[in-house]
């Protein structure tokens, strides 16, 4: 069975699903990084027809896209209660969990109003009208699909950050109350 980096408390559910976030956005950066390739998921694909400067924000897309993702597993970890020593200002600091909480919750507010815009340009025949193929549309529609679990995975993981933070460790996975020493380890440990 796999193992998963995580801290003693955090429920299973939500391990899970802070890991799923990066591997449901992999698909469609994936597919954004083989349009610049030049590989065939639009009629016009490639880095060619888009320009430098296209392909340039089309990549970025893509890595920080990846790289948000990846920051929901600070909401499992110990890097999601304590800064890492090595941020400078910051490290070893306690995260504030409002501030944490509200800045995941703040995004997946922003994915639900991206994915809403996304629908509407899509049924208002709003985009940018390149042609492709069905074969190309399944494709795209395949890659981008899971990006529609972001929002609520994000969501759900930062509701259960909050109530593990508010409540110091008490009703959250084992149902006791969070003892040092007792098999846990301390918070300077977790750095």
């Amino acid at each position: 069975m796999m193992r998963v980096k995580a801290l003693p408390d955090v429920p299973r559910w939500a391990v899970l699903a802070a890991h799923a976030v990066p591997l449901v956005t992999l698909p469609s950066g994936l597919w954004r990084f083989a349009l610049v390739a030049g590989f065939p998921v639009t009629q016009h694909a490639g880095w060619r027809s888009m320009g430098v400067g296209e392909s340039v924000y089309v990549v970025s897309l893509s890595v920080v896209s990846e790289l948000l993702a990846f920051l929901t597993l600070g909401l499992v970890r110990s890097w999601g209660e304590v800064f890492p020593r090595w941020m400078p200002f910051l490290g070893g600091r306690r995260v504030n969990p409002a501030a944490a909480t509200g800045a995941a919750l703040a995004g997946a507010a922003g994915l639900c109003a991206i994915a809403a815009w996304g629908a509407y340009a899509a049924y208002a025949d709003l985009g940018p009208g390149i042609p492709s193929t069905p074969a190309q549309d399944a494709l795209l529609a395949v890659c981008y699909a899971p990006l529609l679990a972001w929002p609520v995975l994000l969501a759900a993981v930062a509701v259960a950050y909050r109530r593990r933070r508010r409540d110091g460790g008490r009703g959250a996975a084992g149902g006791g109350s969070r003892q040092y020493g007792a098999g846990c380890p301390s918070p300077s440990s977790w750095v």
